[in-house]
């Protein structure tokens, strides 16, 4: 079984581009994308210096570009033709995954990093905000110690590598005391992204996301909200609005993938990023990172060893149960009793001076607790896998979609 995925900012690379533009069409398609986005990605991804394309207006539509003009040459023009199994994309990698399984035409993928990169850049400059890399240590204290903080875990990305978000003033406190055995590594980003400070960013994809149409995906196709395969693309436009104030969590894709017995990996360009969290966290799994055009016969030669449904692809093995996620960062107080049959009320997350209900948007059996009561939780920290029930509501929606965080 095959995976095509595409990786998210802080991938990219002074000049990556430049040894694509030499094949025909990329040029192109390049050039309608930097149209389509506001933003002259030739240049970008060519001649411009490290600290322009740090630029998260730019960074953002540059990947995505570069991801769908990829999986057009390998796919003989259409990247929605790609021969694979699933698809799977990092932060905003997943508008360049969405594009691969068929939920979404490649220009209204363009339009819309366009305005996710700018959104969220105004979204940063608002506060003084940032992002501090956690390698290493346990992981159940690393997350204890980034939600008594008052941080976010905005990226768990598995291998030992967690990134907090939040405030300066908060990343300073977490600093001065650092969970047991990690290290930290403060992030050359703009601001604290998938957080709550991106809530600006995340009404303003909303309202370019209503006039898109987004179909049902071809391929099993994996969301970085609990790594949950989604089988609607109303659903999949729902999570990808909500992601930009949610934690990404890798983690979970990455088990998904082991799950649904993938052999074999593709990462995009500017690929190594993901193969090399996979290297870790999937043994076995063949892996390839395009980096360069020269690669392309090696990703095909890896699609016709691996591909598991090479005429059709359909979602007979998707994973049926659902994560429930903390909605805040503080202390997890659960349902009397842990309760173990069907049911909507899963508990409630404490913080200073307030309480935020943990609730399924249907009555759910409990498949596995994930957090005791009284643990110190982060927003989007996973609380409880559920099963939803049989014959339920399509287009199941996550609480934190719901609730636009």
């Amino acid at each position: 079984m095959l995976i095509i995925t595409a990786p998210g900012q802080g991938a990219q690379t002074p000049g990556f581009l430049a040894p694509w533009l030499e094949l025909p069409g990329v040029s192109e398609r390049l050039g309608t994308a930097s149209e389509l986005a506001g933003c002259d990605l030739i240049r970008f991804g060519t001649t411009a210096s490290a600290d322009e394309i740090k630029d998260t207006a730019v960074a953002q539509p540059l990947l995505v570009a570069a991801a769908i003009a990829a999986a057009s040459v390998l796919s003989g023009n259409d990247p929605g033709a790609v021969p694979a199994d699933a698809a799977a994309g990092h932060s905003v990698g997943e508008l360049a995954a969405g594009v691969i399984a068929g939920v979404l035409a490649a220009d209204d993928a363009m339009r819309l990093v366009g305005v996710r990169g700018r959104a969220m850049a105004a979204a940063a400059s608002t506060e003084p905000t940032g992002m501090t890399a956690v390698l290493g240590g346990d992981q159940d204290a690393v997350l204890g110690a980034i939600a008594r903080c008052g941080l976010t875990a905005a990226n768990v990305n598995g291998a030992g590598q967690i990134v907090a978000a939040g405030t300066l003033a908060e990343l300073e406190a977490f600093a001065a005391d650092p969970p047991a055995g990690a290290r930290l590594r403060p992030l050359q980003v703009a601001g604290a992204f998938h957080t709550r400070h991106m809530a600006a960013a995340v009404a303003a994809l909303r309202d370019a996301a209503a006039d898109v149409t987004a179909t049902d995906p071809a391929m099993t196709l994996l969301s970085n909200a609990d790594g949950a395969a989604v089988t609607t693309g109303k659903e999949w436009l729902e999570r990808i609005v909500a992601q930009v104030a949610a934690p990404v969590r890798w983690d979970l894709c990455m088990t998904t993938m082991a799950d649904l017995g993938v052999t074999a990996l593709i990462e995009l360009p500017p690929a190594g990023t993901l193969t090399g969290l996979a290297r870790r966290a999937l043994p076995g799994v063949a892996l390839l990172a395009i980096k360069t055009p020269e690669q392309l016969d090696a990703a095909r030669d890896l699609i016709s060893e691996h591909l598991a449904e090479p005429d059709a692809h359909g979602h007979g093995h998707l994973p049926e149960w659902r994560l429930i996620v903390a909605p805040t960062s503080g202390t997890f107080r659960s349902p009397p009793n842990h309760a173990d049959g069907a049911t909507a009320e899963l508990g409630a997350v404490v913080t200073r001076g307030a309480e935020r209900a943990v609730v399924a948007p249907w009555p759910a059996e409990i498949i596995e607790w994930l957090a005791e009561d009284g643990d110190p939780v982060s927003e989007g920290q996973p609380l409880v896998r559920v099963q939803p029930p049989t014959g339920g509501p399509g287009g199941w929606v996550p609480p934190e979609s719901r609730e636009g965080a």
